[in-house]
């Protein structure tokens, strides 16, 4: 009975959860309130404090049940024997792309992030926790990066937190682009390329060299 009672309680997380995504989506997240989440979830408020403190505290979990699997694939481009690290970028940013372009709830959770979230006094926490979340997916790339460095498919000039940042430009320009004018590029197609070109710029732009010796270090 206790597992029953432990299955209905996650699969009543995963649906406030689920409703929350289309709420947010449709009032943006600073005019959503948990009665409208509550609502839709087909709950009571008291259900939702179950599980979560607040409004932020769902928003930020719905965030990051949708972000383990791209993790999981950034870690791998972190192992020292990795024998293709920057491949196993490559995938993170293809595989990202052509997820937003082909499965309707992750467009609708970047369609949240992008163009229905406001960073106000009142959604701090939430910009706090984009940021930390900023510098983890640096972290993993820049660990990643001199594994390429290491493996010879970079060269060992390259600065890597140039290179950090450049796949932030080029993955977030790409992404808020396409959100904007979904018609004006074939997001699977192009975007695939212009991954290829970014990785291309790493090898062979000397403005991504690295002007202090021990940049990497």
């Amino acid at each position: 009975m206790a597992r029953r009672t432990k299955a209905e309680a996650m699969e009543t997380r995963e649906q406030i959860l689920d409703a929350a995504e289309l709420v947010f989506h449709r009032k943006g997240v600073s005019c959503t309130s948990l009665n409208d989440i509550a609502a839709e979830a087909g709950v009571t408020r008291g259900a939702i404090y179950w599980h979560f403190k607040n409004k932020h505290d769902v928003f930020i979990a719905m965030a990051e049940r949708r972000r383990v699997p791209f993790d999981a694939l950034l870690r791998q481009a972190m192992l020292p024997d990795e024998p293709d690290p920057l491949g196993a970028i490559r995938a993170v940013m293809v595989t990202m792309l052509n997820e937003l372009a082909g499965d309707p709830q992750k467009r609708r959770l970047f369609e949240i992030y992008f163009l229905r979230c406001e960073y106000t006094a009142e959604t701090l926490p939430l910009l706090n926790h984009r940021q930390d979340g900023f510098r983890q997916v640096s972290g993993y790339l820049a660990e990643g990066f001199r594994n390429a460095v290491r493996c010879e498919q970079l060269p060992a000039g390259l600065d890597i937190n140039k290179a950090v940042v450049q796949f932030h430009a080029q993955l977030t320009g790409l992404i808020f682009t396409w959100l904007l004018q979904p018609e004006s590029f074939c997001l699977r197609q192009q975007g695939t390329e212009l991954v290829d070109g970014f990785l291309h710029t790493l090898r062979h732009c000397p403005y991504l060299q690295q002007s202090d010796p021990v940049a990497n270090a």
